[in-house]
């Protein structure tokens, strides 16, 4: 689901907020390595690690400067890099002689800039579609001539009945008819017979038209798979209507966002598709300029956030018809499919190019959003998730749409097909599409977040982003938009000498936290223990890792 993302039209909390757990002070006893037990860690600059402290009862030993004239750096994460979406565990990570780290200045409070009522109605969304659960409405007047008997494409001009879902648990649903405005080759665009006068003219529809036939569908069937085609008629539908900007009150629109468009997975699912619309559609909005509906949407308004929405939610369908009706099994885990979705959106944006320079300008409002939520992430990754079980937290979509970005930058675009085409889900749908075991992947996309564009700094192909110049991209947005990007470089790592590493808190599945250690000239060799609160080995279920760079 896509709500309303464009930053230029939320007003923006200025609240600080600290790192929180992710790092901090410790009652528990002094870290200790018996050398032993130690995992030497010996690196060139530039080379790395990617420890298990399975192996070595959590402990690790750095070797003493050898440079009487330089110093050493380190960056390393604390990790889990693994574990079932939502999973966690307590951990601490210290040096020998620890003392407490510094903590990062001041950090901006999470946006609500997407809104907690259509997070929830998203959520509820994706979990249906897992537990491929759907209430069975009443019976209801479909349409004169049933979707499944049609052969063709519908006409322009020509009417249809939907059921649309009317409150944000689907528990009641509206009988809605609507008229084909745009028909195509792939897409129609249905408007419904109550839109508000002053909503979007007949100039504004072929606009979005052409955008959806010619950027949306084509973008997402190239990158993802087909879509379903169950009613014979060979066309994806867009029905504008009404119950979606009611699915929210104007109060609510006011102080928690709204829905701008979604898809329904009972309208293709087998079990379930003839009791619903028995077809491929995606609802959106309308526009409604005076706000009579809910919260105010002008033409303009509704033609910017619209293609981004369609892009979103046309991949929730390719990939629930992929896992469910072709490959037989269930809909894929929420952060990778939400992943997608996201990664769905910057591709859309990316058609633009290369082109004038209002079609890079387009292209950037596309992926503002994307930005936005994963400079969020990077503010502070060791309290968010990348296996979320959940889309209910912005820097959890941003850590997901940095971690998609980063598997096709390195298995290149057909990753997505393969992420899609098959009945796997999750980590194991990566770990098999990739060929290489999930905490490996995920270890290496935590060390690019730091080191893929790092200046003075030449990393290994493996821990780069190829896409994108990320240092650069959010300095630029920092100088544009402070108060959203309120740093040049929103990952900032704790940092402190070696033996004086000391963060404690708690790790979520595939995220972690970040520190920079550092060894003066000739400064002697350094222990650290990576373990529970209590000195005990981490939960091996949640693949606890210590990724270790060394910067110079």
């Amino acid at each position: 689901m896509a709500v309303q993302h464009t930053i230029r039209r939320i007003i923006w909390s200025a609240l600080a907020a600290g790192l929180g757990a992710a790092c901090g002070n410790s009652t528990s006893s002094v870290a200790t390595c018996s050398s032993a037990q130690a995992t030497p860690v010996t690196l060139a600059v530039g080379a790395y690690a990617l420890v298990n402290p399975g192996s070595n009862a959590g402990c690790v030993a750095f070797p003493a400067n050898a440079s009487g004239t330089d110093s050493a750096e380190y960056l390393i994460v604390a990790q889990a890099a693994g574990g079932s979406p939502g999973d966690s565990a307590r951990f601490q990570l210290r040096g020998g002689g620890a003392i407490a780290a510094a903590v990062a200045g001041p950090l901006p409070a999470p946006s609500s800039r997407r809104g907690v009522l259509a997070m929830q109605f998203d959520q509820f969304l994706r979990a249906s579609a897992r537990a491929r659960n759907f209430a069975v409405p009443p019976a209801w007047n479909r349409s004169p001539t049933p979707a499944r008997l049609a052969m063709a494409p519908p006409t322009v001009g020509s009417t249809r009945n939907f059921q649309v879902c009317a409150t944000l648990t689907c528990s009641s649903f509206q009988t809605v008819t609507a008229t084909a405005r745009a028909v195509g080759g792939h897409v129609a665009i249905y408007v419904d017979n109550t839109a508000p006068a002053g909503g979007l003219d007949s100039a504004d529809i072929d606009s979005l038209f052409q955008i959806f036939e010619v950027h949306v569908y084509r973008v997402d069937t190239t990158a993802f798979a087909r879509e379903s085609d169950i009613d014979s008629n060979g066309v994806v539908i867009a029905l504008m209507t009404p119950t979606v900007n009611r699915l929210v009150t104007q109060a609510q629109c006011a102080s928690s966002g709204y829905v701008a468009g979604f898809f329904f997975p009972a309208d293709i699912d087998p079990a379930f598709a003839p009791q619903y619309n028995d077809g491929e559609i995606m609802y959106t909005l309308v526009g409604d300029s005076l706000g009579t509906l809910s919260c105010a949407h002008r033409a303009s308004d509704v033609k910017r956030i619209l293609p981004p929405t369609l892009l979103h939610e046309l991949q929730h369908m390719i990939n629930y018809n992929q896992h469910v009706l072709v490959n037989h099994g269930i809909g894929d885990d929420t952060w990778l499919d939400e992943g997608l979705s996201k990664y769905a959106e910057e591709l859309g944006g990316r058609s633009f190019l290369p082109g004038s320079p209002s079609d890079s300008a387009t292209f950037r409002s596309y992926v503002i959003d994307e930005l936005y939520d994963a400079g969020q992430y990077l503010l502070a990754p060791g309290t968010h998730f990348l296996v979320t079980p959940t889309d209910q937290d912005l820097s959890d979509v941003g850590a997901g749409w940095l971690f998609t970005r980063y598997l096709a930058d390195q298995f290149g675009a057909p990753i997505a097909r393969k992420l899609v085409q098959t009945s796997l889900t999750g980590t194991m749908n990566v770990t098999v599409q990739t060929g290489r075991a999930f905490d490996s992947t995920a270890g290496r996309w935590a060390l690019a977040n730091w080191v893929s564009d790092l200046p003075g700094f030449t990393p290994r192909p493996e821990l780069t982003y190829a896409s994108w110049r990320f240092r650069t991209t959010f300095a630029s947005l920092h100088g544009q938009f402070p108060p959203q990007f309120p740093l040049v470089y929103p990952l900032v790592p704790t940092a402190s000498g070696g033996a004086q590493v000391s963060v404690a808190g708690v790790l979520k599945a595939g995220s972690g936290v970040y520190v920079r250690a550092m060894q003066g000239p000739s400064a002697a060799g350094f222990t650290l223990l990576f373990s529970d609160p209590a000195n005990n080995a981490l939960r091996a279920t949640i693949a606890p890792r210590l990724q270790i760079i060394r910067i110079r």
